[in-house]
């Protein structure tokens, strides 16, 4: 079993759909697909900070947000074989994680790859993987702050992808 975290800031990208598709391709099933929440859990990072909702409303809000966020990358997925996780319900059966903006759906990924006994977690960013351990690469932002705590537990094979770059290479995308 594979997991695979979508960056949400990679939503905005014109070649998502095609890219997405040919990257998964040659992966073994099964795959589940995290989405990030990007643009939806931006919205609710904007309320939080206009009406300072509390740390644990804020969490369950943008777990909500990752519904829409979970549909739209449902959408784009051509393989039947690639299952899109529900953030929401699987954080609803695994409340074991900080009600906090520390933890994103990076953490919320590895959380399952460790839970579920995942082969390998990849994370498909829109940047290449800067140098450092897991915890310099939270304090410059690459991954969120409670994911060091979590890959200190773990003994899976973790991987950074620059998705951007790749889809941005045409060489990598087939036409749409």
């Amino acid at each position: 079993m594979i997991v695979v975290k979508l960056g949400g800031s990679l939503y905005d990208h014109p070649n998502l759909r095609t890219g997405l598709n040919r990257w998964l391709a040659p992966l073994p099933a099964p795959v589940f697909l995290v989405p990030g929440g990007g643009p939806f859990a931006d919205v609710v990072r904007a309320i939080d900070r206009i009406h300072g909702l509390g740390e644990r409303a804020a969490h369950w809000i943008a777990l909500q947000s990752l519904v829409p966020a979970a549909d739209f990358v449902r959408s784009l997925v051509d393989r039947t074989d690639v299952y899109v996780v529900d953030c929401h319900e699987y954080c609803r059966r695994n409340d074991l994680l900080p009600h906090s903006w520390q933890v994103t759906t990076d953490s919320l990924s590895l959380f399952l790859a460790m839970r579920e006994g995942a082969d390998r977690l990849i994370l498909l960013k829109s940047q290449a993987r800067p140098g450092g351990d897991w915890n310099e690469l939270a304090a410059r932002e690459y991954v969120d702050r409670y994911f060091p705590t979590l890959a200190a537990q773990s003994e899976l094979a973790i991987e950074c992808v620059d998705f951007r770059g790749w889809l941005d290479d045409q060489s990598n995308v087939e036409s749409r």
